[in-house]
């Protein structure tokens, strides 16, 4: 196999929740060796699960979501089984030690010494209150590229302030646009938009450094607020209104040039079903010009009503856009959504089925591409994960390592590559850095 593009690049992550893990997981994926620094006596919120031992009947409640785990059971070990964990930390090796200690403070330091990146996503200042901020990593090690993604950036009057995804993305007004227009903001759905997007954004903020230090020799601090990796994304929007002086409001599924755009109910929906979920079948069409929607209307068959003169062109299609959705409903429940998808495409007309997670596993296409893979970790047994985000045509790449179990990686790290002692081992083992287990009492 060929050498992977980040092969040789020794990436320390201390990264909570799933914005930073997201980031380190793309470096992993493309050949860092990714060390995640994780504490037996402090739970990283959100990170493996949602608690650390949590009670089999709230389990049992909440089978999915975010308190989900594999095979439906927290296990013996619930921080090794929570199914978000499972995704991101593939590719990766876990140690433990406590930072706050002197003796793990001095771990941590032998470990910067012989690595490229640290990427910590804690909030702002957590750093530097345990004693390994940048100044003191540059210290160890001049070159060493430090990037930290908390929510609001390291200086500004909200440095201080925490938040989530959900947080950032209200904060940076994609919470205000996301919805129908017939709804409020409290309506709308925790996508976590944001964390994708930063973790992403940090992801190439890291290469970029590295690229800088093969020219120069020279390491850097690099800070992200995470909101802002996002605002970029809704440009249009800040200019629409410092240009034009109009706020945008949310449109649901429609766009603000095309028409008709929407989702729509195929064959096979439930009775009387308004939004998607459950049994329901849905298709999204978007029609941008004439040529699309000349080729709408011979996917359709031609029908009466596309002659109609609110429909004649792009601008009256907008106009009227109610009546128009009305009558493509009406077509589209008669038919099934892959039917749907296929008419339109051999069109030209933009078109895709609304699948859930099982009908995406079992997509055609992706299949075709072998885009799932399947993998074996030892306390969670063998399922299908979502495989690598793109394709390199010189590079074959694939999941090598399964998510790590916690503290997996402890004699690896400690004797290879930062060469502790079997003494010095044993002692940290019996001060408690060293384990697998969350010690006794650690809770939320």
């Amino acid at each position: 196999m060929a050498k992977l593009p980040l092969e040789g690049i020794r990436v320390v992550g201390i990264t909570p929740i799933w914005a930073g893990p997201f980031c380190v997981m793309l470096l992993a994926d493309w050949g860092a060796q990714v060390i995640k620094v994780e504490d037996r006596f402090h739970w990283m919120a959100a990170t493996r699960g949602a608690m650390p031992h949590p009670f089999a009947e709230l389990e049992k409640q909440r089978a999915a979501g975010i308190l989900s785990y594999l095979n439906k059971s927290p296990g013996e070990r619930p921080w090794n089984q929570n199914v978000l964990f499972n995704v991101h930390a593939r590719n990766q090796l876990s140690m433990t030690v406590d930072l706050r200690k002197p003796e793990g403070k001095d771990v941590y330091r032998r470990l910067i010494q012989v690595s490229d990146v640290v990427i910590e996503s804690n909030a702002a200042g957590t750093m530097d209150r345990v004693g390994v901020g940048y100044e003191q990593l540059k210290e160890w090690k001049p070159d060493i590229i430090m990037v930290s993604l908390p929510g609001f950036g390291s200086y500004g009057p909200y440095r201080d302030y925490r938040g989530l995804g959900a947080h950032m993305e209200g904060f940076v007004g994609h919470t205000y646009i996301r919805g129908y227009h017939d709804m409020d903001p409290a309506a709308t759905t925790t996508v976590f938009h944001y964390d994708a997007t930063a973790g992403a954004s940090c992801a190439f903020a890291a290469v970029m450094a590295l690229h800088h230090r093969n020219r120069t020799g020279k390491g850097q601090w690099l800070d992200m607020a995470g909101a802002e990796t996002t605002m970029p994304q809704l440009g249009d929007l800040i200019t629409e209104y410092t240009m034009n002086g109009r706020l945008p409001e949310r449109l649901g599924n429609r766009h603000r040039s095309a028409a008709p755009c929407g989702c729509y109910l195929a064959k096979g929906a439930e009775p009387g079903a308004e939004t998607p979920g459950g049994d329901d079948k849905w298709v999204n069409i978007t029609v941008n010009n004439d040529e699309e929607w000349e080729g709408f209307c011979r996917a359709i068959g031609n029908p009466p009503w596309t002659r109609d003169k609110r429909f004649a062109d792009c601008i009256s299609r907008y106009q009227n856009q109610d009546e128009l959705d009305k009558l493509i409903g009406e077509w589209t429940r008669q038919h099934d959504k892959y039917e749907i998808f296929h008419l339109m495409q051999r069109e030209g007309v933009p078109c895709a089925p609304v699948l859930d997670s099982r009908d995406s596993l079992e997509d055609p296409h992706l299949k075709e591409r072998g885009f799932y893979e399947q993998v074996t970790q030892a306390d969670c047994g063998t399922h299908f994960y979502p495989g690598i985000a793109f394709k390199m045509s010189k590079m074959p790449n694939s999941i090598r390592m399964p998510a790590c179990l916690m503290g997996e990686h402890n004699e690896y790290v400690y004797k290879e590559i930062i060469k502790v002692s079997d003494e010095e081992y044993a002692d940290l083992v019996e001060k408690g850095h060293i384990g697998m287990d969350y010690a006794p009492g650690v809770s939320l």
